[in-house]
């Protein structure tokens, strides 16, 4: 299949899912500071409006991955994503804060069906020798969709409000969406639950436990848990650091900073083409000291070094991501959409739980204590990497 037309339509059309997905996800990131006057609330619960939803997407994966054992991957992704977007264009006109948080949940719980599926999706119809290469470009994907939420609902907020900032985004979407369900091949790789082999435990208990024993696939989970939380954290107060001091920066130059994003497009393609050729491991601890080297140089007052930072923090980032979520594929023996799932879920629990606690400690120790926390959980998961996740043959 690799190099087919088939094969392009699939890195395709799982870009624009990519798209679909994270430019709604995270586009009201770029306008917290604008929620948090309109609501009359403080950082830490503006901050909510991302975490909200990453929690609906974390507690969503588990059962998506049930329907798409049931139902097939693209008939369930598309599922997802056609019904994240119709809350997507409801939800910037909510009136009041509780209710925007609850369409913001109700809308992660849809879209949880794209992440929660693709790898899996990937991982069957791709050779696996290939399959690292391919979950880089789904990640650059995902990348350009964030960077695209983020970059235009700033600048359409500045002009109007924060609502047709998050409204415009939606459109994007559905536009994204409809080209994702034209150019997706339907699945070859995909086994239904009913005519899978005898002699394993194929239900939704069984293969959740299978990829849960070994200390493998939970040091995977772990990357995911870690360096998402710290990720999410590091842009969700970004913007309140570049507004005031040293640096004073404007709404609308604040959002151009989320131009950083390319930086993890261009990061995660290369990762994949990287860790077929190096392995896996070598990669990941690269790509996380990388991002912990950025982290430390956004401790900076001097707005070229701090920028550098936002660079390589994003780059660093976004490579160790799609090495671990590819990883974590072609890991697992049984249940990969399970695997795959297990590990948006602790994906989006980090995001979900450091996004927020980001704030805290921003409000407590200013940027020093978010950037530090970040790092703390960027080395964290660069222990168990060493401890952990070491080759036990050529390619892993």
């Amino acid at each position: 299949m690799h190099g087919s037309a088939k094969y392009r339509r699939l890195l395709a059309g799982l870009f624009f899912a990519g798209i679909a997905t994270f430019a709604q996800l995270y586009s009201p990131q770029a306008v917290l500071a604008h929620i948090a006057d309109d609501f009359t609330v403080g950082a830490a619960d503006a901050a909510l409006v991302v975490s909200t939803s990453t929690i609906g997407l974390a507690i969503g994966v588990i059962p998506w991955s049930v329907v798409a054992d049931r139902v097939g991957r693209v008939r369930a992704m598309s599922i997802a994503v056609i019904a994240a977007t119709v809350f997507g264009l409801l939800v910037p006109f909510a009136p009041t804060f509780p209710l925007l948080l609850t369409g913001r949940f109700v809308e992660g719980l849809m879209l949880g069906g794209v992440p929660a599926i693709a790898i899996a999706y990937l991982s069957e119809e791709i050779e696996p020798r290939h399959a690292a290469r391919a979950a880089g470009t789904y990640v650059a994907g995902t990348s350009i969709g964030g960077l695209l939420g983020r970059l235009v609902a700033g600048p359409v907020a500045e002009l109007a409000n924060w609502r047709a900032g998050v409204f415009t985004v939606a459109v994007l979407c559905a536009v994204s969406a409809a080209l994702f369900i034209a150019l997706i091949p339907h699945p070859q790789g995909f086994v239904p639950r009913r005519a899978r082999r005898p002699g394993i435990d194929s239900s939704l208990i069984g293969l959740l436990r299978a990829n849960l024993q070994s200390r493998r696939m939970l040091a995977l989970y772990a990357q995911g848990f870690l360096l998402m939380g710290g990720f999410v954290a590091l842009y969700n107060f970004l913007g309140f650091r570049l507004a005031a001091e040293p640096f004073n920066l404007p709404q609308s130059l604040v959002s151009l900073v989320f131009v950083a994003y390319l930086a993890g497009t261009w990061s995660s393609a290369q990762a994949g083409i990287l860790a077929a050729r190096f392995g896996r491991w070598s990669v990941l601890l690269l790509s996380v000291g990388t991002m912990i080297g950025g982290v430390l140089l956004t401790l900076s007052d001097s707005l070229p070094f701090a920028l550098i930072g936002v660079l390589l923090a994003t780059a660093g980032f976004f490579a160790a991501h799609a090495v671990a979520s590819g990883w974590t594929g072609t890991e697992a023996s049984v249940g990969r959409a399970q695997a795959s799932s297990l590990y948006n879920l602790s994906y989006y629990a980090g995001s979900s739980l450091f996004g927020w606690l980001g704030g805290v400690f921003f409000v407590t120790w200013g940027w020093a204590g978010t950037a530090g926390m970040v790092a703390g959980l960027a080395a964290v998961a660069a222990l168990l990497t060493v401890l952990l996740l070491r080759p036990v043959r050529t390619g892993t």
